[in-house]
C-alpha cells in the first residue's frame, strides 16, 4: 500500500466558505483517495492558518517547518508527501512575495528529504480572490491577490530544480465568491480528480 501524506492549510483542512467544514467525502484528500482506491493510504494533515516558516502573532501553532518533522516522523516511511502552502504566507504583516514563499516551501522539502519520504510533490496553491479586501480577514490585501498570481510560475521552477513534482492548484481551482479565499465542493473535486493522474503517473 503506497501512503500519501497531505501537509497544506485550511483548503486541505477543508474549510467551507458558507462556515464549518466540508464533510470528508468532499474534501479533496478524501476525495483522492476514494479515487485512489485500496492501494493507497491517503493521510490529510491541514490546519487553517498554516505558512510554510512563518510564525503568526496571532494564531499559535502555524509554522508549517516547526510541525513537519513531527508529522514527517509520525508517518514515515511515506511515498509521496504533499506540500500545499502558500496563501496564509502572502498576509500582508509577514512582509512576504513569491520568492520568499517559494524559499519557504522548497525549505519544507529540505527537511522531508532528511526523512524516509520517497517522492515530494509541491502545489501552487489556488489564487487569493480579487474582492479578498471585503472579507473578514484582515490579514490580506491587494498585493496578497497579486503575489498569488505570481507563486506557480516560481514554484515551478524550484520544483524543477530540486526534481519535486509540481502541481499548480490554480489551473483546477478558484477560491469561492463568497469568502475569495476557500474552495467550494466543485473545486475540492476538480483538484483531487487533477491531482488522481498525476500520482498515477509518478508512484
Amino acid at each position: 500500500m503506497k501512503t500519501i501524506l497531505c501537509y497544506g492549510d485550511s483548503n486541505t483542512r477543508g474549510s467551507n466558505p458558507g462556515g464549518g467544514r466540508w464533510e470528508y467525502d468532499k474534501r479533496w484528500p478524501g476525495i483522492l483517495s476514494s479515487l485512489l482506491g485500496d492501494g493507497y493510504y491517503v493521510i490529510e494533515e491541514g490546519l487553517g492558518g498554516r505558512t510554510t516558516v512563518f510564525d503568526d502573532p496571532f494564531e499559535k501553532g502555524r509554522n508549517g517547518k516547526t510541525y513537519l518533522p513531527v508529522v514527517l516522523a509520525s508517518h514515515q516511511p511515506i511515498d509521496l508527501l504533499i506540500i500545499s502552502l502558500g496563501t496564509n504566507d502572502t498576509k500582508r504583516f509577514f512582509g512576504s512575495n513569491e520568492r520568499i514563499i517559494t524559499r519557504g516551501i522548497e525549505a519544507l522539502a529540505d527537511v522531508a528529504k532528511t526523512f524516509d519520504v520517497k517522492q515530494i510533490m509541491v502545489i501552487s496553491p489556488i489564487h487569493v480572490g480579487e474582492r479578498i479586501e471585503e472579507t473578514i480577514f484582515a490579514g490580506f490585501s491587494r498585493e496578497s491577490v497579486e503575489i498569488s498570481y505570481k507563486l506557480s510560475e516560481r514554484v515551478k521552477a524550484m520544483a524543477e530544480r530540486k526534481d519535486l513534482i509540481f502541481f499548480d492548484a490554480a489551473t483546477v481551482a478558484t477560491p469561492s465568491e463568497i469568502d475569495q479565499l476557500h474552495m467550494d465542493a466543485e473545486s475540492h473535486r476538480s483538484l483531487a480528480e487533477a491531482l488522481k493522474e498525476v500520482i498515477i503517473q509518478h508512484l
